[in-house]
């Protein structure tokens, strides 16, 4: 059985969707699922844009011979390597022997690495072009966004921009595969900003380097290797990832993240919330370290400007889920925001301390008035330095 899905007279979707994975890379929750997206050409010679995730291979085989509807497979563009669209380059080729493999140097260094396969090859490089028949394909490199060898490829007849892993976001399909027939800002933008800046967030000079390239093309559709095709409002999309990509904050707002043990420094924290709260700041939000999955936080870091970070001393040492959560923020170049500290510590507070050491090494982190320390638990006589703090954040604000 196929669900194939016609994007124009000659370019087929043949990708699929996986609900069934709890974890993308074993890493990142996807509770929304996550879409493997593969493309076929159909011109004077075929052409699929790359493969998929094992996890969904007889949904993707069952779409590729029912697209191709008889004919042969010319070519295969590998426009990233990485196994979750790479996994299935060598059942494909035992499938189409007579394809061409057509990707970087690196990329068929990696084929031969994960399959032990040279197959027959067509390595470009910058500026090279593919005839197909009335469509040219022209290749870009985009090395680091997110692997050494990923390109993307630009369909010059339709104006279409194969974009690799490049504006994709977790979350399956299900029917809708265009983003102007979703809501997209309500239930997918959470999922795209938690995507780009936990996969790709490190490489923001190399995604900026990309975008560069991007704005000299007319592009009136850009189809990624996860979520939705957009074919609209493109313009909106690109202008968040540029945010993303340059550090700076999406949007002007205060997230309050803490680590509790018994629940003294969460206190502390929501008190901060509402007093915050008391001074018309809106749009707050709390999370606990201990219970939101990393990845969240990363994403909320990323989006606001300003930040909280709450934590209680644990074996003379930052409370293991906040000190985790600073060494993902050091991973992706997190920079560029304006954070407040408050510690908690029985008989020797000393988070702040090495929290302000964990920042410092990272790039243009503004650390905000005085530190709030906490001995065990909130006292009244704190209500007048805690408010101060709050004063601080909205001035800033």
């Amino acid at each position: 059985m196929h669900n194939i899905q016609s994007i124009s007279q000659d370019l087929i979707y043949v990708g699929a969707s996986d609900r069934r994975t709890a974890l993308f890379e074993n890493i990142y929750p996807i509770p929304r699922g996550v879409s493997y997206n593969s493309y076929l050409l159909l011109d004077e010679k075929t052409a699929l844009l790359d493969t998929a995730d094992s996890a969904v291979s007889e949904q993707f085989f069952g779409n590729v011979k029912a697209a191709l509807a008889g004919r042969r497979l010319d070519y295969l563009i590998v426009n990233h390597m990485e196994p979750d669209h790479g996994a299935l380059i060598e059942p494909l080729l035992q499938r189409y022997p007579d394809t061409t493999v057509v990707c970087t140097a690196k990329a068929a260094q990696m084929v031969e690495q994960f399959f032990g396969l040279k197959p027959n090859t067509m390595i470009v490089k910058e500026g090279d072009t593919l005839e197909l028949g009335r469509h040219t394909l022209a290749f870009a490199m985009a090395p680091m966004v997110h692997w050494p060898e990923v390109m993307v490829t630009y369909d010059t007849t339709d104006k279409v921009l194969f974009s690799a892993d490049a504006f994709g976001t977790f979350g399956a399909l299900s029917g809708n595969l265009y983003a102007d027939e979703m809501n997209f800002e309500g239930e997918w933008l959470n999922d795209a900003r938690r995507y780009f800046t936990n996969i790709v967030g490190k490489y923001g000079v190399q995604v900026q380097a990309l975008l560069k390239k991007f704005s000299a093309l007319d592009i009136k559709m850009i189809c990624p290797l996860h979520g939705p095709v957009w074919r609209s409002n493109l313009e909106w999309f690109i202008a968040k990832h540029d945010v993303w990509s340059r550090y700076d904050p999406e949007d002007k707002a205060v997230v309050i993240i803490y680590g509790s043990i018994y629940g003294h420094t969460e206190t502390a924290a929501l008190r901060l919330g509402t007093l915050l709260s008391e001074r018309g700041v809106k749009g707050i939000k709390a999370y606990d370290a201990s219970r939101t999955h990393a990845s969240k936080l990363v994403a909320e870091c990323f989006r606001a400007s300003h930040i909280v970070l709450a934590s209680s001393t644990y074996n003379n040492g930052i409370f293991t889920p906040m000190e985790n959560l600073l060494a993902d923020l050091k991973a992706h170049c997190w920079q560029r925001r304006t954070v407040a500290l408050i510690e908690n510590g029985t008989w020797a507070a000393t988070a702040a301390k090495l929290m302000r050491a964990e920042l410092e090494q990272m790039k243009d982190i503004t650390l905000l008035g005085d530190t709030l320390t906490l001995k065990s638990a909130l006292r009244t006589e704190q209500e007048e330095q805690l408010a101060t703090l709050a004063d601080q954040i909205a001035e800033t604000l």
